[in-house]
């Protein structure tokens, strides 16, 4: 190890040294009761609340993902999948947040996704309790799989190390600190490394466009490349049999424009339906302190993701530019992020440069192990299995919990070749299919039942697996995100279901229409 590479560890010990610092100094108070620990007692300012939320939800594909799409194929695709995201923000702060804070205190003070839906519909059976808590399972030991193989990419380009070895390493880090400090702790420090991973993003797309001679020099670079900058065709990576591209004479090989039709955009649009189910960021709607709050935190949030979307997305165009051979593979291109840093910063800012990556891996998986753990500790195991269950059980078979789905998904990432942006793009089409709808529909119409909502969920989840896996390789107008018609099938079994089954009770009703007129 080089002194190059001595002085990058140094700086990222000392990151992560404060984030478990963050840890324990939220520990003894998150661990006082399980609301504390799974929703810190609805006590977050309109900062964190922002903050948290989003660089819980952004996750190590914001500084890798996609900037990776942009470096691999051009603009459109990065481009329009930054928009959907924007617009899926905006909308979800707009629209779903102050009534699901108002409706989650109605419905017996829900702490978790599945204590609300099981609550708003009144069910005495906990079927939806139940099965919203096994998606969340399935759904976030996918997602989690995602950060432990940025954390793996991460310190295996860094430090030249196995990259099965460091996503080990990543893992138990992310995971002794989640155990540690619970909601409160994660919110937190989520704050922090929302801040990091904007400086991340702003120094490394500066450093990047000086290095490549300018805004004029990239633009004019990235013309030459067919296809490159278009908002309505791809640039095609001329690959061989192995998905290597291929380079001539030191300058990277292109087949032609491929096509990009308006049913594409609406398909990369489409991502952002997701935020109607992201748990991570529904979560910290109904744990502000007040709901007169969230407005501010609607606009700090909006400028937050407008900025790192865009500057992330330029970081892959730029990369191209000043590093045009240096990836030759789409799972290799995830890494431009870092090659840009390490290259172009001194060793000791690298290093914290570095910790941004970190800091969006650490902020999304603690919340993923967080949630899911909850799912089945306070959901599955509390709500439906042992119902007298005290908190100290449940916090036990928390953490259980939490060690099982961190050993699965590490399973999951043990292939190195695993693509980032594939990875999260599967787990956001799960959560945005099988709750966003159902969201939607429960906060916005009287006479969704629960018969209907247990057709939302399942008819969305199952439409996500088979999209993906049968119909979408058919190709042609069917090889579409996976998102966009299982929404649309979710919507129609929620509507279709609920008017052929009897119409909520009165008690329900009322729920609703006191939460309608902000009682």
């Amino acid at each position: 190890m080089d002194s190059n590479t001595i002085q990058i560890l140094i700086s990222m010990i000392v990151y992560m040294a404060l984030v478990i610092g963050i840890g324990f100094a939220f520990a003894k108070r998150a661990n006082a009761s399980s609301e504390n620990y799974f929703l810190g007692g609805r006590s977050l300012g309109p900062w964190v609340t922002a903050m948290s939320a989003e660089a819980s939800d952004m996750s190590g594909w914001l500084l890798m993902g996609l900037p990776g799409v942009a470096y691999w194929c051009g603009l459109a695709d990065a481009f329009w999948t930054a928009l959907g995201l924007a617009v899926g923000t905006y909308f979800n702060w707009l629209i779903v947040s102050k009534r699901l804070r108002r409706y989650s205190v109605r419905a017996n003070n829900s702490i978790t996704l599945p204590d609300f839906f099981s609550n708003r519909f009144r069910e005495k059976n906990g079927l939806i309790m139940t099965l919203a808590a096994l998606f969340i399972l399935v759904f976030f030991t996918v997602y989690a799989s995602s950060c432990f193989v940025t954390c793996g990419k991460l310190f295996s380009t860094l430090f030249g190390a196995s990259y099965q070895s460091m996503m080990i390493l990543g893992a138990v880090f992310v995971l002794l600190y989640t155990l540690l400090g619970g909601f409160l702790a994660e919110s937190a420090s989520d704050f922090m490394q929302s801040i990091v991973m904007i400086v991340a993003l702003a120094v490394v797309v500066i450093l990047g466009t000086v290095e490549a001679g300018g805004l004029s020099a990239v633009i004019s670079n990235a013309n030459e490349i067919p296809g490159f900058l278009e908002f309505f065709g791809l640039a095609s990576p001329a690959v061989d049999a192995e998905g290597v591209q291929a380079v001539v004479d030191g300058a990277p090989q292109w087949n032609g424009v491929a096509d990009y039709g308006l049913l594409t955009v609406f398909s990369m649009m489409a991502w952002g339906l997701g935020y109607f189910g992201m748990p991570q960021v529904l979560l910290r709607f109904m744990a502000i302190r007040e709901e007169s709050e969230l407005k501010r935190s609607r606009r700090i949030a909006m400028i937050w993701v407008v900025i790192s979307l865009a500057v992330a997305v330029f970081i892959g165009i730029v990369g191209r530019q000043v590093y045009p051979i240096e990836h030759l593979t789409k799972s290799g291109a995830e890494n431009i992020f870092i090659t840009i840093s390490t290259k172009l910063l001194p060793p000791l800012l690298a290093g914290f440069v570095m910790a941004g990556i970190l800091a969006a891996t650490i902020s999304s998986s603690d919340s993923y192990l967080l949630i899911a753990a909850s799912a089945v500790a306070k959901n599955i195991y509390q709500g439906v299995a042992k119902k007298n269950a005290s908190d100290k059980q449940v916090m036990t078979v928390s953490r259980i919990t939490l060690l099982v789905i961190a050993l699965i998904a590490v399973l999951f990432a043990l292939d190195e070749k695993s693509v980032i942006f594939n990875i999260v793009s599967f787990a956001w089409a799960g959560f945005g299919a099988t709750f966003g709808p159902l969201m939607l529909f429960s906060l916005f119409w009287k006479r969704t039942t629960k018969a209907g909502a247990v057709a939302g969920m399942v008819g969305g989840a199952g439409m996500v697996f088979l999209w993906k896996l049968v119909i979408s390789q058919l190709g042609g107008v069917f090889a579409i995100y996976e998102l966009l018609p299982a929404f649309i099938f979710s919507s129609i079994c929620i509507v279709v279901v609920s008017l052929l089954t009897p119409a909520p009770s009165q008690e329900i009703q009322d729920d609703f229409d006191a939460v309608k007129k902000g009682m």
